[in-house]
């Protein structure tokens, strides 16, 4: 069992339990899935940004993503409907631990200047959006073999049914909000 995921199960339950009064442990919020997206707007002119975007994402997560297509035309972009844009990786159990662990451990101290992540970024429903603007945070990404900068979407959802929820038991886990 994944050391995250050992604490939410010793910790962070019997905390979430005390503060918000839950009558079963079965009410207390929990990680459902992480999403991390990665746009491609270069793919359109040069094919080979996306293999590389893909396998940058495929070694961040250790998971192959999957290559996502745009949905409608845009002109003035020079974007066709079907052309491929991006990858995106869905993360659940284990990896999905892992990854969150290795996430607010390792990657988000690495940010420059890095004062905490926005306590505003949730969603109203329990999920939580970020944006990292560039894949080097990473320590699976080799800095030398990277052609181009790029950023991501990490949206971390949760079953909280509310922001307050979603914040509580994120911070409980470890996630760096800003003071």
């Amino acid at each position: 069992m994944n050391r995250l995921n050992q604490k939410y199960n010793d910790e962070v339950v019997k905390n979430m339990m005390k503060q918000y009064n839950y009558s079963s442990v079965m009410e207390c919020p929990k990680l459902v899935k992480i999403v991390v997206n990665m746009g491609v707007g270069d793919a359109i002119g040069n094919p080979k940004a996306l293999e590389e975007a893909v396998e940058e994402l495929t070694a961040i997560t250790g998971q192959k993503p999957v290559v996502t297509k745009a949905k409608k035309s845009i002109a003035n972009f020079k974007l066709r409907e079907g052309m491929e844009i991006g990858c995106k990786v869905t993360l659940r159990g284990e990896r999905m631990y892992d990854f969150f662990d290795k996430l607010v451990s390792v990657s988000l101290p690495r940010v420059r200047d890095f004062r905490g992540v926005s306590k505003t970024s949730f969603d109203g429903r329990g999920n939580y959006t970020l944006g990292v603007r560039e894949q080097l945070i990473f320590p699976e990404v080799n800095y030398d073999k990277v052609s181009i900068v790029r950023g991501m979407d990490i949206v971390i959802v949760t079953t909280a049914k509310t922001n307050e929820e979603a914040y509580t038991l994120l911070e409980e886990l470890g996630m760096p909000f800003a003071k």
